[in-house]
């Protein structure tokens, strides 16, 4: 009995760490960048789009800030339809094989 208390402290010691760290990705960055650094990405650890740099030479500088938006908008619906493909997927994949112990989300560790 002594071993399953040690195991579920464990777990819940993990789950903690994890939610921590998740909350801590918001403040990560990442910078992309295509044509030469013509077109500039910046993004979070949230998989978040936060700004697109688009070299003037590539747009009509009265359309520069509507593509912006448009494309940010955009990126960001795909990675949230994308991350709940993945989601569904590896549900699907690890039906049965985890314990289904109350309070204890395994689902949102992957």
């Amino acid at each position: 009995m002594m071993d399953f208390m040690n195991l579920m402290n464990k777990v819940k010691e993990a789950q903690a760490k994890i939610k921590e760290t998740q909350a801590e990705l918001v403040h990560l960055r990442a910078e992309g960048e295509a044509g030469a650094g013509m077109v500039k990405v910046v993004v979070n650890g949230q998989r978040k789009v936060l700004d697109i740099a688009i070299d003037s030479s590539l747009v009509n500088e009265q359309d520069k800030d509507m593509m912006k938006d448009l494309i940010v908008g955009a990126t960001n619906k795909a990675l949230e339809n994308i991350d709940a493909k993945i989601k569904e997927k590896m549900s699907a994949a690890t039906a049965g094989m985890m314990p289904n112990i109350p309070g204890m989300d395994f689902g949102n560790m992957v």
